[in-house]
């Protein structure tokens, strides 16, 4: 079914102990569907300057992602630059540069209007209930916010929450949101604001999915090598929202399995710099690594105890 994503496609300059990269693709939006493209097909909606390497963004294409949705203004683009401490779980921001990301204003397509799976990344929200103005009637809108917004632009976020389906955020921005340090909390008092369902990431902890009347907690993967944990959360999003897309479904045992996967993308984005970590990832590829998030987690019942 017809997948598409609002957000930023940007420039990024990271430092890590364990290397660096400079005006690396960048964004929301192309984390998002590098990973979801993987599963699903995949329209981008976003704006870059005259600067940006618009053929690396070609080479991506026939995986499934389609950037005609994606303005060529004049000007800059949107560049960040960042550094990570050794543990890779502080970050301090180094530069940002809007350039023509400042004065985006989203338009989408008349024939992608009518797209079924919306995921808007962490923009205004402003600009967020503008996008959802020119959609017809989707059948799952997933968003997500950033600190910036629940402090600058709280009226206007608390009026989206009530027109989005799930809200997708990290722990820090849910207990800011929220004003509960308890993570379980924070996610019913979201509830309580509109969405049916909110997800919290928590970096190498994993993710929840807190519903009405249950809670799903999904485990990161274990891994030895980390490089750099730009997009990853991005990326989770783009793999849960491609499973969803693909499988077409929003039953309540499908958005735990859209779980598992966003948390295989997340996986596979930390492993290189940059989107380098998707290069040699493929069905195959996911299917192993989900299969290995079974295997992680399950626990065969038991016989009781006398």
């Amino acid at each position: 079914m017809p997948l598409m994503v609002v957000g930023s496609v940007a420039l990024d300059s990271v430092y890590t102990p364990f290397g660096e990269t400079a005006d690396a693709l960048g964004g929301s939006a192309v984390y998002f569907s590098v990973a979801a493209s993987l599963l699903s097909k995949v329209k981008v909606v976003g704006v870059i300057g005259g600067d940006y390497p618009t053929a690396e963004l070609d080479r991506l294409a026939p995986r499934g992602i389609d950037w005609s949705g994606v303005e060529r203004a004049e000007g800059e683009s949107f560049r960040w630059k960042g550094k990570y401490s050794y543990d890779l779980q502080s970050r301090e921001t180094l530069e940002t540069r809007l350039g023509v990301f400042a004065t985006f204003r989203p338009k989408l397509p008349p024939e992608w209007r009518a797209t079924k799976y919306l995921f808007l990344g962490n923009i205004d929200p402003e600009l967020q209930l503008a996008v959802l103005e020119q959609v017809q009637q989707p059948r799952l809108v997933v968003c997500d916010t950033m600190n910036y917004w629940i402090q600058g632009k709280r009226p206007e976020l608390l009026k989206l929450l009530e027109r989005v389906d799930i809200l997708l955020v990290n722990d820090g921005e849910a207990r800011e949101l929220s004003g509960n340090w308890n993570i379980h909390k924070a996610g019913r008092w979201i509830l309580d604001h509109g969405p049916k369902r909110v997800v919290i990431k928590q970096g190498e902890y994993g993710a929840l999915l807190v519903e009405p009347d249950r809670t799903f907690y999904a485990p990161a993967f274990p891994l030895e090598e980390v490089f750099d944990p730009t997009g990853a959360g991005d990326a989770f999003a783009g793999g849960f929202m491609g499973y969803l897309a693909r499988v077409d479904s929003v039953a309540p045992e499908q958005l735990r399995r859209a779980m598992i996967y966003g948390a295989a993308m997340g996986s596979f984005a930390v492993q290189g710099f940059g989107i380098r970590g998707f290069e040699n990832v493929d069905y195959d590829t996911i299917q192993r690594r989900v299969k290995a998030f079974v295997d992680l987690t399950h626990v065969p019942s038991a016989e009781p105890l006398p």
